[in-house]
């Protein structure tokens, strides 16, 4: 089959690879749709630790199942239209047990360790499988994770009805953090240096934009998410929140990036600072939020190129021109 390969960082190329045979428990899936992500940037230039070289790499996807490995449970059949959780916990270290498999020990990931959907067909478990309503297209199934992972960001930090909401970021990842905040009866402001994306995130009912925190007049707000992963943006929406404030970095920073925080302020002012790592228990909820029309996908995705021209799709989505880059490896979508 075809599938986009990166031998090692800075060296990607589409080619041919064998075709995938499912294991045990496992469907192989026909890739009707994949999304890029900043982390697909990270491990392209080398910057995302646990991946190993050469990859295939291609976490955002749905499709169809082509075919069933041994012992497949829950009534799966050829044919089935599905979107697929990237996440493979070990379900037997500390963090799993506890029921955080998201920080499992072992952690590994569809597309992150092991090869992924930016290809013609890809063996996933089938637990991993989530049903897509007929009226979903491949790109919105596709557009599951990242709203599962958003998903999760928006539990960790928390949200009242009311509460002023800065988010710093508008690209795709940041404009459905505003949605689910806004679902939510948040007031949210968004920052992007990139203005032309600030017209979207009005659109989708922004309460004020712009490109700049610095921009904001000293305004303060209850909660701030960063989306970006950018050292200075984190810094500078922590400086945004009130006293009592919450900050919440969502964002795929390097893993040698630092920032620096007041101490003093955390202790005296009570800030909360936390993370949130890629998916945990809200795939199924992301996917019934993109079915029920609650997060606006046409608002996000904005190009489609098919597999051949991956190293393309890699280069718009770092020149920042669109929001949502995805591949269809079968050249249409569906």
């Amino acid at each position: 089959m075809r599938a986009a390969i990166v031998d090692k960082p800075g060296e990607i190329r589409v080619g041919e690879v064998p075709d995938p045979k499912p294991g045990d428990r496992q469907v192989v899936v026909k890739v009707g749709a994949c999304g890029i992500c900043g982390t697909d940037l990270h491990i392209a230039d080398g910057h995302f630790p646990p991946t190993p070289y050469p990859i295939v790499p291609g976490h955002e996807f749905a499709g169809e199942i082509v075919e069933l490995g041994a012992d497949v449970p829950g009534g799966w059949k050829i044919g089935d239209r599905v979107a697929v959780d990237p996440s493979l916990f070990c379900g037997y270290c500390k963090p799993c047990r506890s029921g955080r498999g998201n920080l499992c020990e072992n952690w590994n990931a569809t597309g992150d360790t092991v090869d992924g959907a930016f290809a013609e067909y890809v063996a996933v478990p089938s637990a991993n499988c989530y049903r897509m309503p007929d009226t979903m297209t491949w790109e919105q199934g596709a557009l599951v994770e990242p709203v599962s992972c958003a998903v999760h960001g928006v539990r960790r930090i928390g949200v009242e009805a009311g509460e002023r909401f800065l988010v710093v970021g508008a690209g795709t990842m940041g404009l459905i953090m505003q949605q689910l905040l806004q679902r939510a009866g948040a007031h949210v402001t968004v920052v992007d240096r990139n203005t032309s994306r600030l017209g979207r995130a009005m659109d989708l009912g922004a309460a004020a934009v712009a490109g700049d925190v610095k921009d904001l007049d000293d305004e303060k707000f209850d909660a701030a998410a960063d989306c970006t992963g950018a050292a200075p943006a984190i810094e500078a929406a922590f400086d945004s929140l009130h006293r009592g404030g919450r900050l919440l970095v969502f964002g795929v920073a390097p893993a040698e990036a630092r920032v620096a925080l007041s101490p003093f302020r955390i202790y005296n002012d009570e800030i909360t600072v936390v993370g949130s790592m890629a998916v945990m228990n809200s795939f199924g909820t992301a996917l019934d939020l993109v079915a029920d029309g609650a997060v606006d996908t046409a608002a996000l995705l904005t190009d489609t190129l098919p597999l051949e021209r991956y190293p393309d799709a890699l280069a718009l989505m770092r020149s920042g021109a669109g929001l949502k880059v995805q591949v269809i490896p079968g050249g249409e979508s569906a």
